[in-house]
Formats: structure tokens, C-alpha cells, sequence
């Protein structure tokens, strides 16, 4: 008996020095958002487009958008959809220098063809930097809102506990990339009175949280 004892205290001290030795290790993560709404609706497209705009700037200091002349006369049987690319995956010596800053992922979204466009950056200091890109596609049932957001995230290391103090006060991001999504939806459905819809994501999406009154938040 008093053997077996001995031998679970050595491994639970052999357990928590493994856990110790993993949360000093210091890790960055590329971390890939998105989510695609169907919004069914017959409001103009520049009355959705200001929602979604209004939506966005409720989390963000600054974004770049655009609302580009549509390229139909008629809005199409099927919505567009984002594309995700990579400027350096032809060319090896400029992905090395891409990621030579530390930068494991250099992957955006393009939204050719979208009725509205917004990009925003938010840095959450301590290695986290996030890149959101929002698409507004028309199509004759309504509107698509293509999201995606891709984050660098630093974890472990002597710096976590200065992380997770700040994390406590203003947010992971992402809590922040979630809430700044379903912004912009509900933007769009107070405005609009529109019936929306998940169309699909990733990380999976529980629940029907743009219902949550927009006043709220």
C-alpha cells in the first residue's frame, strides 16, 4: 500500500512539472475565423451596406470600406463568396521572408464582386494582432455577409500572466472577432427587419446569438 503511494505522488509531481514546463513554453498561434450569414431582405443595398458599417464601427477605431458600382443589372440567382489567398505561396523566398517577423500566416480574404467591403486591424499588444475582412454580397433573395478574421496570438511564456490580466479587462480576441460578426448582423436586421440565417463557419456557431437585442450590447 505504502508503495503504490509513493509511486502516485511521484506521478502527479511528474504530471505538474510537465504542466509548469508546458505553460513556460512560449507559443504563437495563427488563429481563422469565419462565418457566413444569408440575410433575406429587399432593402437597397447602400441602406444594408451603412447597417453593416455601423455594425463594424460599434468594435473598431478605424476600417477601410468600399462600395464598389455592382457589376449586374440585376442582382444574381447565387451570392458570391470569399476566397482566401495568399500573396506568397508562389514564390518561396518572399513566403520565408513573410514569416521571418514571426508571422506564421500571411492568408487573407478577397471579396470580388461584393457590394460593400471593410477591413480593420485591432492590436491586442503582447504578440496579438488581428486582421478582420467583411464581404456584403446581393443576390436576388437577399444579401450574403461573408466575415473572416485571422489573428497571430502569443501564449505561454514569462509575458502570459500580463496577457490574461488584459485578457480579464478588454477581451480575448477571440471574444472580440465574435461579437464584432454578430455586430454587423444585427446591425443589418434592426435596420432592415430582416430574417437571417447561418449559413455556415468556423469554429462552430451554438446557438442563435444575433437575435440578442442589438441595444444591449
Amino acid at each position: 500500500m505504502r508503495k503504490l503511494i509513493v509511486i502516485m505522488v511521484i506521478n502527479l509531481a511528474i504530471a505538474g512539472c510537465g504542466s509548469v514546463n508546458n505553460a513556460l513554453v512560449q507559443k504563437k498561434k495563427n488563429v481563422e475565423y469565419y462565418r457566413i450569414f444569408d440575410i433575406k431582405t429587399n432593402a437597397d443595398r447602400n441602406v444594408v451596406a451603412e447597417a453593416a458599417s455601423n455594425g463594424l464601427g460599434r468594435n473598431v477605431s478605424s476600417a477601410n470600406e468600399s462600395i464598389p458600382i455592382p457589376n449586374f443589372s440585376e442582382p444574381p440567382e447565387k451570392p458570391g463568396r470569399f476566397i482566401l489567398a495568399n500573396p506568397f505561396s508562389d514564390d518561396s523566398k518572399l513566403s520565408a521572408l513573410a514569416t521571418m517577423g514571426g508571422s506564421i500566416n500571411v492568408t487573407f480574404a478577397t471579396c470580388e464582386g461584393a457590394v460593400w467591403t471593410a477591413t480593420a486591424n485591432k492590436n491586442f499588444g503582447a504578440g496579438s494582432n488581428l486582421k478582420l475582412i467583411a464581404c456584403l454580397w446581393q443576390y436576388k433573395d437577399g444579401y450574403h455577409l461573408d466575415t473572416y478574421a485571422n489573428f497571430h496570438k502569443a501564449e505561454g511564456g514569462l509575458m502570459q500572466i500580463s496577457r490574461s490580466m488584459a485578457n480579464a479587462m478588454v477581451g480575448t480576441p477571440e471574444e472580440w472577432t465574435e461579437k464584432t460578426f454578430l455586430d454587423i448582423v444585427r446591425s443589418i436586421r434592426k435596420v432592415t427587419g430582416a430574417e437571417v440565417h447561418f449559413v455556415e463557419g468556423y469554429p462552430k456557431l451554438s446557438g442563435t446569438p444575433w437575435l440578442d437585442k442589438f441595444d444591449k450590447l
